[in-house]
């Protein structure tokens, strides 16, 4: 059964108030779908379906909300419902939970805390943001090194309920300093007396609690991990970041990128719960900038004013090859920064990129002025001089655009900016005032026309 028919079948349950038969219902319903039909409900709907939820499972429920339902939710219960919620939460959802509302929000939940946790929260609060002590969770299993197999079983046993992840532990000093990984199954598979820094893997894959989360997340592409420990300036074990919470960073980075290319400032909200100035105050900046900057393009044909009117028909085949420029210098750039996030190039392979590009550039552009050619030459009519002048700019244009798209990105990284900076819109309003300059400079020489 599909989600939508299962909202019809609650819907239809609350509207006849068959609560009973509702509450069996929802029993059946995975969490992830569960936060689906809520995000879908009104307010009053939400909380009545909410607290029919079994307590763990309502707790699960809420780590999936949007921030904005998570919101809503919290404004609607009471602070005995809030703080049940919050204490069957994961360490490291709670705090993502809590960074996002309001301060008001934040003190009443720390009313009801305990003085231990209070401080955990207060520091994982302090961390900076994007970072990797801000992703961390403290539910991990840790064990001294000198541990014997059977006795580290034992510990698993004990804990394992309140732990995010069992799978991996992390052995560890007396001073909590990290020494080595070891899995559930070496364990299980390890003789009762066998020591853990005997079956443990040293010098194990780490992180530090300041390290950006775009650095961890290359990490676990990196080697594959499903988690990894986070450790503080004197590598004592603070906490680990789990896969699930590296796949939400790849995916705002992703975000961010794709915004960035399309020369629009990054917002975390979604689209419909932003205002309208908001998301075009997120926008205008760029435009600006692109306004101005396009204006060199003016310039240029203002220059060779006297050309175009001389040659009207040299005006005919301006947007083509601006076009043909752009597109050529956004695919270049779209590769090349792609490579920069997955770390397949590097800054000191500009070099090699360029080179690669106008190899590319080269084949690309001559095939295309061919055809372009016998089309303006035999199929339009054009004279030979205008079709030489339109299929020559057409070669150089993209050999141009695709080395700029290539190289901009590099030189953004080195910079220490955002690659995605340099993606469509910059190029494209570079390449598209290179062009006009190729063009119309072999329409004086090639022609003969007088500026």
């Amino acid at each position: 059964m599909n989600l939508e028919s299962i909202m019809e079948i609650i819907i239809k349950l609350i509207e006849e108030k068959n609560y009973s038969e509702l509450k069996l219902e929802l029993r059946h319903i995975r969490s992830v779908d569960m936060a689906y039909i809520l995000e879908e409900l009104n307010e009053r709907d939400t909380l009545l379906v909410f607290r029919l939820l079994p307590k763990g499972i309502a707790a699960e429920v809420f780590s999936y909300l949007s921030t904005e339902k998570q919101a809503e939710l919290s404004s609607l219960v009471d602070e005995k419902e809030l703080s049940d919620i919050l204490d069957e939460l994961f360490f490291d959802d709670k705090i993502d939970y809590l960074e996002e509302m309001p301060a008001n929000v934040v003190k009443k939940i720390l009313k009801n805390t305990s003085e231990m946790e209070r401080k955990l929260i207060n520091q994982f609060l302090m961390y900076p943001d994007y970072s990797a002590g801000s992703l961390m969770t403290i539910e991990f299993v840790d064990l001294k090194k000198e541990m014997l197999a059977k006795d580290a079983l034992a510990r698993i046993r004990k804990i394992a309920p309140d732990k995010e992840t069992i799978y991996t532990c992390y052995a560890i000093d007396e001073e909590r300093h990290l020494e080595g990984t070891v899995t559930l199954k070496d364990i299980v598979l390890a003789g009762d007396n066998v020591k853990i820094e005997n079956i443990m893997q040293k010098n194990p894959i780490y992180v530090k609690t300041h390290d950006d989360q775009e650095d961890v997340a290359d990490i676990f592409k990196k080697y594959d991990l499903l988690a990894v420990p986070v450790v503080d300036n004197e590598k004592r074990l603070v906490g680990i970041i789990t896969i699930d919470d590296v796949v939400d960073v790849i995916e705002q980075e992703a975000t961010e990128d794709f915004y960035r290319m399309a020369a629009v400032q990054p917002s975390e909200e979604s689209y419909l719960n932003t205002g309208v100035f908001t998301l075009a105050r997120k926008r205008i900046v760029w435009l600006f900038v692109l306004m101005i900057s396009s204006t060199l393009s003016g310039f240029i044909i203002q220059r060779y004013e006297l050309a175009l009117k001389s040659v009207v028909a040299l005006a005919v085949f301006i947007p083509m090859l601006m076009d043909t420029g752009g597109n050529a210098g956004s695919q270049a750039s779209t590769v090349v920064i792609r490579g920069l996030v997955l770390g397949e190039i590097e800054i000191k392979d500009i070099l090699k990129v360029v080179w690669k590009e106008a190899r590319i550039a080269s084949i690309s552009g001559v095939l295309l002025a061919f055809v372009n050619f016998i089309r303006v030459y035999f199929i339009q009519g054009y004279s030979l001089a205008i079709s030489l002048t339109v299929s020559i700019t057409i070669v150089l244009t993209i050999v141009v655009a695709k080395v700029v798209g290539g190289m901009l990105p590099i030189i953004a990284q080195k910079l220490k900016l955002d690659p995605a900076m340099m993606a469509s819109p910059l190029i494209t309003t570079i390449v598209d005032t290179t062009t006009l300059a190729i063009y119309f400079t072999l329409a004086v020489w090639i022609i003969g026309i007088t500026v």
